[in-house]
């Protein structure tokens, strides 16, 4: 009996530990095994220090990145000397004199990147607070070059706010109207596809404010349905549901009309500027040189393949081109996001040579020097010491599946600064002396280190050290890379998770992952590879039976433009090929059973999941969409017309979609949409499914209420996941 009841003992012992190895679904999804980041950097002006936030919002603290050790309390919600109570503190904004910082609170999500937040403006010497308005929450405030002024944004109007007049405030602008006119923060198309949410600027001697006006009246409107719900219910549709109604301009549909106008601060007179662009072009940045009667703007026709660089004076509003960067295709967005103004000029990105490379420029718009060459990829500008003409950057020169921080002196001489390879990312202090360098690999969370301007490591701040314990006790199996050649001989990389558990003499359904993108890249020696870090959902459905493959097909970033830009007019139709062919090589891999090769994918992934399904080679025998588009027609105008050009245009390429190759669908299908996605409206599988009844395709379709694009929030991630996971389960295995 005794010698039974520890068998039984043992028996027990030997399932708990099993049962403690693997993952589960609803830890996962919510972050038990989330990797952690050094978050809230802010380089100050000393150059040797730099501010963040602790406490859950209640010390902002100065920090050294020598050291990394706090060196000082900039901020302590519990030691102010005014008698107000503050919200709890959602971030923050440090004037340029460092004497004032903005408290973010009370912030309200509006899209991806625009939001509206109750700020107060604190006083560091004195350690008082104040409210910015007493008129309502704001958007996008910005500090004026002084520190003296904030000027930010109220229901599609300017303000501006004086500290040394007793924080008065005035208003600046008066024809702001919500779906009508937006001063100074973009429309939802410009601020999705343009990757910004502040669209004005102080010049240098604070004495006058430009800005980017969008006239959406002529724009179509959109509207979706808000139900009651739960988590978070809205009981204001509790007996009729609501609608939310807002501009968004399909393909080929009226954008805003944009013009670009400047303020003067003393005078209180507004102008327009001069600026010769069609009425269908954009303004995707503008900014104020160090010579404040020189604004720089920053311009793209409607094909988005002529970027024109403007140089305009704010007061006689004169404008004229100084550079002109003509594309075969179309131009970067990256280009806006890595545009850096210095003192006496300006350097851009520019993908001319084939590869994405640095250009420095004068304000006459001369170029005087390119900073980067080679083929590879720049993927980050980091910043320009005048004085000494080093360029650093992060690029893949190492590897398209790497990210490596660089620098060039003035003689082109290039010194590679990170030490690991696989994915780094920079934050300069001010001068460029230090910076934070964050580190990981496929197998390795993010390691946070601080480090000098010539690369030696100084103090590692974070290695999660307790995740790598946590994930040792995990039964994982093996991640790695691999190349193939499609039968078209083009040269595809991808990467693999195996079970725990893998033999080669077994045969293993599998499970294809893809996003395919123009210019995303998903293969890539980093801890974000895969799905929720780590490619631990892969490790979760490997532990299901399942191996987990995904390749970045033609159209995905990290090997230069030709290679990008090869899927111009005809979206999906490559990228679906590729994916076909993976599944026929996985195929040929003598562990692989290719009867039972699943794909999945989200949004644009989605999209070329239905695209690859429905291809015309009957590889998939199951695929989940998540929120895809299943026609460009029904996506935005900057996204589609940057790849696609207009529906009149080039109608045969738009004809090539889910939609289109409806009655082409083999596999088990199931779709998943939100029905308050402002991005990928539900219009997309309203209509597609329809297609597919029509066709009499067999599928199942997924509906979450009032989720947007990310389809988050109580429990909804766990359900979507295990639903995706059942799916191939049953119809794989």
């Amino acid at each position: 009996m005794k010698r039974l009841l520890f068998l039984i003992a043992v028996l027990c012992s030997l399932l708990n530990g099993q049962a403690a190895s693997e993952i589960q679904l609803s830890s996962l999804c919510h972050n038990a095994y989330f990797a952690h980041q050094v978050y809230g950097v802010n380089p100050l002006m000393d150059g040797e220090s730099y501010s963040q936030m602790i406490d859950g919002g209640k010390k902002i603290v100065r920090k050294s990145f020598r050291t990394g050790e706090e060196i000082g309390v900039i901020f302590d919600a519990d030691n102010i000397k005014t008698r107000i109570q503050l919200p709890h503190i959602d971030g923050y904004i440090m004037s340029p004199n460092e004497q004032n910082i903005l408290l973010q609170t009370e912030t309200q999500s509006i899209y991806r990147r625009s939001k509206t937040a109750q700020y107060y403006i604190y006083n560091v010497k004195n350690r008082t607070v104040a409210k910015l308005s007493d008129g309502g929450p704001q958007e996008v405030p910005l500090w004026s070059r002084d520190g003296n002024m904030v000027a930010f944004v109220r229901d599609g109007n300017l303000f501006l706010v004086k500290l040394l007049f007793n924080n008065s405030e005035s208003q600046i602008t008066k024809d702001g109207k919500f779906n009508e006119v937006i001063n100074g923060k973009p429309d939802w198309v410009n601020e999705e596809e343009f990757s910004f949410n502040c669209a004005f600027d102080f010049n240098e001697d604070n004495t006058m404010i430009a800005w980017i006006r969008y006239d959406e009246k002529d724009v179509p409107m959109f509207s979706f349905p808000w139900y009651k719900g739960l988590n978070p219910e809205r009981k204001e549709y509790a007996q009729y549901p609501g609608s939310y109604d807002y501009k968004y301009p399909v393909a080929g549909a009226k954008n805003s009309v944009v013009s670009v106008h400047s303020f003067d601060i003393k005078s209180r007179v507004i102008r327009r500027m001069q600026l010769p662009i069609p009425e269908d072009g954009y303004v995707p940045r503008i900014f104020f040189t160090k010579d404040p009667e020189k604004l720089i703007i920053l311009t793209n026709n409607r094909h988005q393949d002529c970027l024109d660089i403007y140089l305009a004076n704010p007061r006689s509003t004169e404008c004229r081109v100084i550079v002109r960067e003509k594309a075969e295709k179309y131009v970067s967005e990256e280009v806006y996001r890595n545009f850096k103004v210095l003192d006496e000029g300006f350097v851009m990105m520019s993908e001319r040579s084939g590869f994405n490379h640095l250009y420095l420029y004068d304000l006459t718009g001369t170029m005087r020097r390119q900073l980067t060459k080679g083929n590879f990829v720049v993927t980050d500008f980091y910043g320009y010491d005048v004085k000494s003409g080093t360029t650093y950057y992060a690029s893949t020169e190492e590897s398209p599946l790497c990210r490596a921080v660089y620098k060039s002196d003035a003689k082109g001489k290039v010194t590679k600064l990170s030490l690991e390879r696989g994915t780094n990312k920079a934050t300069f202090s001010k001068g460029m002396r230090y910076y934070m360098n964050v580190y990981s690999n496929l197998n390795t969370p993010y390691v946070t280190t601080l480090c000098d301007a010539n690369g030696k490591k100084l103090k590692t701040l974070e290695d999660n050290a307790a995740l790598k314990q946590k994930l040792a006790e995990l039964n994982l199996g093996e991640r790695k890379f691999f190349t193939f050649k499609t039968q078209d001989g083009v040269e595809l990389n991808g990467f693999m998770v195996l079970p725990a558990n893998f033999s080669t003499s077994n045969k293993y359904p599998v499970i294809m992952h893809q996003y395919s993108g123009p210019g995303s890249q998903q293969v890539l020696d980093s801890w974000n590879t895969g799905n929720m870090g780590g490619s631990l959902y892969e490790q979760y459905l490997c532990q299901q039976g399942f191996i987990c493959v995904c390749v970045d097909g033609r159209g995905t970033g990290g090997r230069g433009r030709d290679f990008e830009q090869c899927t111009y007019l005809k979206l999906g139709q490559l990228e679906s090929h590729d994916q076909v062919e993976a599944a026929l090589y996985l195929g040929t891999l003598p562990y692989v059973d290719k009867e039972h090769i699943g794909i999945w994918g989200w949004s644009f992934g989605g999209f070329n999941t239905l695209m690859s399904m429905s291809e015309g080679r009957p590889v998939f025998a199951a695929g989940v969409a998540v929120a895809p588009p299943t026609s460009w027609r029904y996506y935005d105008t900057v996204y589609t017309e940057r790849y696609m050009r207009t529906p009149n245009e080039n109608g045969d390429g738009y004809d090539v979609s889910p939609i289109g190759r409806a009655s082409q669908l083999h596999g088990h299908l199931l779709i998943c949409q939100g029905t308050a996605d402002d991005n990928v409206h539900y219009r997309n599988v309203a209509e597609y499914t329809e297609a597919l009844v029509q066709a009499d395709k067999d599928f199942r379709q997924l509906t979450y209420t009032n989720r947007n694009h990310g389809i988050s929030g109580g429990n909804t991630r766990v359900h979507l996941f295990r639903q995706i996971t059942q799916h191939f389960k049953q119809y794989l295995q």
